[in-house]
């Protein structure tokens, strides 16, 4: 099917003050209205194509000729999704970044709930208590994705999960990785019932994080790099663990602290699949 045939009313949208127009601005803006709406937005062709595969529903597509690659596109296009051509002078008015392929779209939210998650047999989680800084966490995602968690749960959030900055930085693991927002106490008593150990990282009363066994079901709490995590944690913690730091600074950045930590539960459950297909 060609393109144009895709487009519902082959809708052109050419000046600035289109009302559709607005309301994009509004959604890569404002996270009230994102939350009012049920809605966020979504650019580049590759990120939608990863929405699409973990069953997120496209609302509307708007896309720049000059700058998309239509067979790329026409992919993704179907006659449930009203789509609107814009001129170059629009879309640069509406992308929240450069290099998107041309093409924003928006997408219904999802809300879900520890309840929906489904563990693996030994779960391997990432906890942040109120991390606040949306790249971070976009990284965080992209670590748990590779390092194949169950989920990255965000307590008390300072942040909105659909924030354009962590979409972009995710690179799609947003849509990938489970990520789920609720308190610490709740929490805490989903990691209880299931469980999971809880392993706190923290520089005071603690041991080195490969000095501690992450092959049973594991979560990984982690908080900001300017207070670290709270007492509730901390009391619930079944060990605190730490990444030595041999330098003159006592901290690492969240993001990169969680990939060390993930890979060491990788590290240590590849060794003992190894030696149980040896015995």
């Amino acid at each position: 099917m060609q393109l144009k045939s895709k487009i519902m009313g082959e809708n052109k949208i050419s000046s600035l003050q289109n009302t559709k127009v607005k309301q994009l601005v509004a959604l890569q803006q404002k996270s009230s209205e994102r939350r009012k709406q049920g809605v966020f937005v979504v650019e580049g062709i590759r990120e939608l194509q990863h929405c699409l595969n973990a069953g997120y529903t496209i609302n509307s597509i708007f896309f720049c000729p000059e700058l998309t690659d239509t067979g790329a596109l026409s992919s993704l296009l179907s006659e449930s999704i009203a789509s609107y051509e814009v001129s170059p002078e629009v879309y640069e008015k509406i992308a929240y970044r450069g290099s998107t392929e041309g093409v924003i779209a928006t997408v219904q939210s999802k809300q879900l709930a520890l309840k929906d998650l489904h563990l693996s047999k030994q779960p391997l989680l990432i906890v942040l208590e109120s991390v606040e800084k949306p790249g971070n966490l976009g990284a965080i995602l992209r670590s748990a994705d590779a390092a194949g968690a169950d989920a990255v749960i965000i307590c008390d959030p300072l942040t909105d999960l659909y924030n354009p900055n962590l979409i972009r930085s995710s690179i799609g693991a947003i849509f990938s990785v489970p990520c789920i927002a609720c308190s610490s106490d709740d929490c805490i008593n989903f990691l209880k019932q299931n469980n999971i150990n809880i392993l706190t990282a923290q520089l005071q009363d603690s041991k080195l994080y490969y000095d501690t066994d992450m092959t049973c079901g594991t979560a990984i709490i982690m908080g900001t790099e300017s207070t670290g995590l709270t007492d509730v944690w901390r009391k619930a913690a079944d060990a605190h663990i730490r990444i030595p730091m041999l330098g003159q600074l006592d901290s690492l950045n969240v993001s990169v602290s969680a990939a060390i930590l993930l890979f060491e539960a990788v590290r240590q459950r590849k060794i003992e699949t190894s030696q149980s297909s040896k015995s």
